[in-house]
């Protein structure tokens, strides 16, 4: 008798068939292998390419989660307002709920068995995951034990890391978030009112001051002992921003593996300092301009969504709520390994058939000269144009050119169809999100809303259902350029 797998409620009866519902197979000649990048070395591609945070390319494919199980904090930001009992909220500090080790390594197990694109299990707070490092060890100690595949990583502040970097080598934790916003304790002072450090609270530019030394300390440990370091910084407009790029050259020379620059989240709503004292966050255009001075310096994470404290699922989507305590089942399933190993099979033969599709596609549109294309796309995940775009809650923005395709940045938005029905408000905010973005692919989409997109001079593309991201926007680039008459893909 067949295995039987499940995924997201769809049984198929082998890995192939899991593969086939999922992408619609795997044709390439190289399928089966599992090769990285040409330009990375084994040994880290073996780190980072299952781990949706540290692979732009692997956050089309797996999936994360993050338990709350380290609520005390050493330092205040002015821009974190931890909440509890929240589910309404998508920002870093916010829980729905506060779990023990025994009750988060429960959850994790349970998460495990419905969801195989799980690759990575982080702890990042809601207050310091080093700070409150016992109940963070007793935690990974407990799902390291039961689930020997998840990666584990954390995320911290730096300010208590220095103490725990053996821990964390010997417990084969090779993933590690900093969040570093500044190389100028004066600086930091407009940003940390206090740290509390050997049991003593330091205010101003004192406390900011040791805050960094102990950041450089722990950034320094880590590398040296093979941990993979993403660096996190708050773009703080009029704050923090004059020194970025200053900021993203010190940690790639310190061996940082990704900086990760992100908006300020400032809402007044949200009860943090900067919101209530309107501190604004930075517009998607100066967000943009700071990555691109950053180009020589540390690579850049784009693709980051701000994850909760608690988020489960692929990035961009958050499943928290289906897992929590009182939902969890009494029994957990035990195949939930075996589903793993299937789907990671099939994400390499994917994997292949991706690089080989692009490959083609590259070496038409390489021969071509004209100005870069900005195109939005609408996906599930899996690297392929798999979504309706009445479905979409977020667009993921590429450009492209001869030389290929480049992530940018994903915009959120409002999903168009509430209940089978387009609302018209929703639209009108669409294509506001859209702004500068000329093309849309999708899966689907309904006349009314393609004639609204294209009144306002956004054209909604859905004949490349189910193509691979970057295949479909090389031949939309290679089309454009070849025919005056736009070609078949604007039929």
């Amino acid at each position: 008798m067949a295995n039987i797998i499940s995924l997201g409620g769809l049984q198929v009866a082998s890995r192939d068939e899991l593969g086939q519902a999922m992408a619609g197979g795997c044709t390439a000649s190289s399928c089966g292998t599992k090769a990285g990048p040409a330009d990375m070395d084994p040994a880290i591609w073996a780190k980072v390419k299952d781990h949706p945070c540290y692979s732009e390319e692997a956050h089309h494919y797996f999936a994360r989660m993050h338990v709350s199980v380290a609520p005390a904090c050493n330092i205040q930001c002015n821009y974190c307002n931890r909440k509890y009992d929240c589910a309404n909220e998508s920002r870093p500090g916010v829980v729905s709920e506060r779990l023990t080790p025994e009750q988060a390594a429960r959850k994790v197990l349970a998460v495990a068995a419905e969801v195989p694109q799980l690759s990575v299990l982080g702890i990042a707070g809601p207050g310091d995951a080093a700070y409150d490092w016992k109940k963070t060890k007793a935690t990974f100690d407990r799902v390291q034990s039961q689930l020997p595949d998840i990666k584990l990583c954390l995320s911290s502040n730096g300010l208590a890391m220095p103490d725990h970097v053996e821990e964390i080598v010997a417990m084969n934790i090779d993933h590690v978030t900093l969040t570093i916003n500044t190389l100028d304790p004066e600086v930091g002072a407009k940003i940390y009112p206090w740290v509390f450090f050997r049991g003593k609270r330091h205010e101003g530019v004192e406390g900011a001051a040791i805050l960094l030394a102990r950041q450089m300390e722990a950034l320094d440990m880590l590398v040296a002992r093979g941990v993979l370091v993403k660096v996190n910084s708050v773009l703080i407009p009029g704050i923090n921003d004059a020194g970025m790029v200053e900021l993203n050259r010190e940690v790639k020379a310190r061996g940082a593996f990704l900086h990760n620059i992100m908006p300020l989240i400032s809402d007044p709503a949200h009860g943090t300092h900067f919101g209530l004292t309107g501190q604004r966050g930075p517009t998607a255009a100066e967000l943009r301009a700071v990555q691109d001075q950053c180009g020589d310096g540390a690579n850049l994470m784009k693709h980051c969504r701000q994850c909760r404290a608690d988020a489960v699922g692929m990035l961009g989507e958050d499943r928290g709520q289906e897992f929590t305590l009182d939902k969890l089942p009494e029994t957990i399933a035990e195949d939930g390994e075996e589903k793993r190993a299937a789907y990671r099979d099939w994400v390499a033969r994917e994997r292949a058939d991706r690089r080989a599709a692009t490959e083609a596609a590259q070496a038409e549109a390489a021969a071509l000269a004209a100005p870069p294309m900005r195109v939005a796309v609408c996906t599930k995940g899996g690297g392929r144009i798999n979504q309706h775009f009445g479905h979409a809650t977020e667009f993921q923005i590429y450009e492209v050119d001869a030389s290929g395709v480049r992530f940018l940045t994903h915009r959120r938005a409002d999903n168009y169809c509430v209940g089978g029905h387009g609302e018209s408000d929703r639209l009108t905010e669409i294509v506001r999100t859209l702004d500068g973005v000329p093309v849309v692919l999708c899966a689907r989409i309904g006349e009314g809303p393609r004639a609204r997109m294209a009144e306002a001079g956004i054209e909604v593309i859905d004949a490349c259902a189910m193509d691979y991201i970057e295949t479909a926007l090389l031949d939309l680039y290679a089309d454009r350029n070849r025919s005056p008459d736009r070609g078949a893909l604007s039929a």
